[in-house]
């Protein structure tokens, strides 16, 4: 199963290696236990388009539709808890 890294730990990967270049592309991935290949392509991401891709865990197209299914499956356990709630007051009231 593959990874999933978040944008701020993509970012933080590449600004090591640009402060650690003397360590080369193989020192720097050993150093923080990704693969040369993945450092290679988040520097190279961010060189040509100014920006990492990182969508997480999931198939949502954007870190707002990951949050809004968040907020739905919170929002859904919320409401069952409440029904259970209401259960219990109308069985405890009896």
């Amino acid at each position: 199963m593959a990874k999933h890294y978040d944008k701020q730990f993509k970012l933080d990967v590449v600004q090591y290696y640009h402060d650690h270049r003397e360590l080369g592309l193989q020192g720097c991935s050993s150093n923080l236990g990704i693969s040369q290949q993945t450092l290679s392509r988040w520097q190279k991401e961010l060189r040509d388009t100014g920006d990492i891709e990182s969508r997480g865990s999931g198939s949502y197209s954007s870190d707002e539709a990951k949050e809004i299914a968040r907020l739905k499956r919170e929002l859904r356990d919320a409401q069952d808890a409440l029904d259970v709630l209401k259960k219990a007051i109308n069985i405890l009231g009896k």
